[in-house]
């Protein structure tokens, strides 16, 4: 077992003289089934193909893009595990320093883009006598037109813009095997137009045998805010492979045509595609550079589960994955577990056994693996629908297992736990379990919000829920002994939230005695419901108008008040309250957030309960939710 060639030295020891297939990836090379490109060179592998990969290639020049030469099959190119802008900007659109897929995580190692820049560096060198497939997660967010962030409009299909033969969304197990199967037996790409989980683009709809349904002419959404929004509901309720149907976006000189999405792995075609080869590390090449950082969060670390039918509309994981779940089976996770143990620097921690999220293991109900399956009912959204099967025995028999294995001194659940699909459970087995066996201390959950008009457009349950889950947490740690606390997550700025929303939940904070140290501004990223709304001020399931804090100077005063404790933040706290008519919050009652300004102009007034920014970090959640946990 070794890593795939990166050189043509490597290539030439294993006896090729050319491979079927070249990988680029704006990822460096880490041979580890966390990363989508390991999964689907190891899946060709396995099928017998040659792979040889070319990680985070120089875009300036097409030297690196030719040095196995022409691949006997096709190019696949990826821009990495995130959208290369998403890597490269914070939500303020500032360059981030750093780029954790990188070496030493270094940034300024992939272009922005990633995808159409690879792409067209490959046209450049051998023209239209290449093929070249597009995948992972920046091209399938990006299959169809998508409102750009960045550049703050509406793009057409990445399809295009990359020059690529074709495009594979989704995971891409099923697509890539096939296509490859395809192209071997002689038939051009153009004329692959029959596979699931594919994008490709025509001249003509001849080919299409079946009922589609036809977008908005690209010309029409990139200009019409409300087009756009009814164009987006459509893409939108036509992501499950049971009820999808064809899609199609007409454009100037040709048409884009999405499949109906690929089928969900079976069980048995999951534990095949996790149980390949892998090196399951960086390549040895990055040693000398400190290594790819990336690796440390999931190196021991297991995924168990794919898809996620908790569809919260900021989340681009039903447009990518799906809904239906996909779970691997108990033997195949143990075995990948003891794997595990072996590791040199494994100290007897297993940091991770989720997916998206934690504690699905099974389809929502037994109508979403067939046609009656709903369209757009989301399964925990408002309340959690009559037909949702709220199981987590399967679960609670996996961790058991995997904390019974030599060497394993802890097992951790750190991914999404959904509470509220935990709370509807009314075995509490699980439950007591977690909270037993394996929560490190602190146990992150997405709440998000608390105000009703703002969760509604984030698709999350109501703070009732959440304070429900949080009730019977500290109930359950107080009776087995253990002093454990919830970390909330937090999102600022999200359509639907104006400073009004905003004060309301810096006042829900100063009741829980909780001052979170980071937030999260919303990210509006291409495929979620809610960068949509962010767009266009509409919420495309009723068209209705919604409020969308834009201007930098708003976001940053929403995002003070969650932290409105911090010294730094009075002035734009102040304001804040000052424009949403709450300057009941300033005073020096127990219940305002800040004093008034002192008439001194060059002293900066103290906050409520005199904390300092140094004592404030230090402050743990420890000391938050003693008192309010008790309860």
């Amino acid at each position: 077992m070794d890593f795939l060639p990166v050189t043509v030295e490597e290539m030439k020891k294993r006896g090729w003289e050319q491979p079927d297939f070249i990988y680029v990836c704006g990822d460096a090379y880490v041979d580890h089934p966390s990363f989508g490109a390991a999964i689907i060179t190891r899946m060709l592998e396995s099928k017998g193909y040659k792979v040889c990969f070319i990680a985070q290639p120089d875009w300036r020049s097409t030297a690196d893009f030719t040095k196995f030469g022409k691949p006997k099959i096709a190019f696949l190119v990826s821009g990495g595990n995130i959208d290369s802008m998403v890597n490269h900007y914070s939500v303020a659109k500032k360059k981030r320093d750093r780029d954790l897929y990188s070496p030493g995580g270094e940034g300024g190692h992939r272009p922005d883009r990633a995808t159409i820049v690879y792409c067209q560096k490959i046209r450049e060198a051998y023209g239209n006598s290449v093929t070249i497939l597009i995948g992972g997660i920046e091209a399938s967010l990006r299959r169809l037109s998508h409102y750009d962030y960045w550049d703050n409009k509406v793009r057409r299909s990445i399809l295009l813009d990359s020059q690529a033969d074709l495009l594979m969304y989704g995971m891409g197990e099923h697509q890539i095997v096939e296509i490859a199967e395809a192209l071997e037996s002689g038939i051009e790409a153009k004329d692959i137009t029959y596979i699931r989980g594919t994008v490709y683009k025509t001249k003509t709809l001849e080919n299409i045998y079946e009922d589609y349904i036809e977008l908005p002419h690209f010309k029409e959404s990139s200009k019409d805010k409300k087009v756009y929004a009814e164009g987006f509901l459509k893409q939108y309720e036509n992501t499950d492979s049971v009820t999808a149907k064809i899609l199609v976006e007409p454009y100037n000189d040709c048409y884009v045509v999405q499949n109906k999405p690929s089928f969900p792995l079976t069980q048995s075609e999951f534990d095949y595609s996790y149980g390949l080869p892998y090196m399951r590390n960086y390549h040895p090449m990055y040693e000398e550079k400190g290594g790819i950082p990336a690796i440390e969060e999931v190196k021991f670390s297991i995924i168990s589960n794919r898809g996620c039918f908790g569809s919260c509309n900021f989340c681009a994981l039903a447009f990518h994955q799906g809904r239906v779940i996909q779970a691997r089976s108990h033997r195949s996770i143990i075995r990948e577990a003891e794997q595990i143990t072996w590791e040199p620097d494994f100290k007897g921690y297993i940091h991770d056994v989720g997916g998206p999220t934690a504690n699905f293991r099974q389809p929502a109900c037994d109508k979403q693996l067939t046609k009656g399956a709903c369209k757009n009912r989301q399964c925990l959204f408002p309340d959690a629908c009559k037909n949702l099967k709220v199981d987590h025995s399967d679960y609670v028999k996996l961790l058991r297992k995997l904390r019974d294995i030599p060497r394993v001194k802890k097992v951790f659940v750190r991914s999404g736990i959904r509470y509220d699909y935990l709370i509807y459970d009314k075995d509490e087995t699980f439950f007591n379990e977690l909270c037993k066996y394996h929560v490190s201390g602190q146990l992150k959950v997405a709440p998000e919000h608390v105000v009703p008009r703002v969760l509604n457009k984030m698709g999350k349950p109501s703070r009732q829920v959440y304070d429900k889950f949080t009730k019977r947490f500290y109930e359950i740690n107080k009776k087995i002994g253990k002093e454990q606390y919830l970390v909330p997550y937090l999102m600022s700025s999200h359509p639907g939230s104006d400073l009004k929303a905003a004060v309301e939940l810096a006042e829900y904070l100063r009741d829980l005695g909780y001052m979170p140290e980071q937030v999260q501004d919303f990210y509006p990223t291409p495929g979620t419901l809610s960068t949509c709304m962010f767009y266009t001020g509409l919420d495309p399931r009723d068209m209705t108008e919604v409020y969308v804090p834009k201007t930098p100077h708003e976001k940053a005063m929403q995002r003070a008040l969650i932290q409105y404790r911090l010294p730094r933040n009075y002035d734009l706290v102040n304001e804040a309250l000052h424009k949403a008519g709450r300057t009941d919050l300033i005073g020096f009652e127990k219940h305002c957030l800040i004093r008034p300004k002192r008439d001194n102009k060059n002293t900066k007034p103290k906050s409520v309960n005199k904390t300092k920014q140094g004592n404030i970090k230090k402050k743990t959640i420890r000391n938050v939710h003693k008192k309010k946990g008790a309860k």
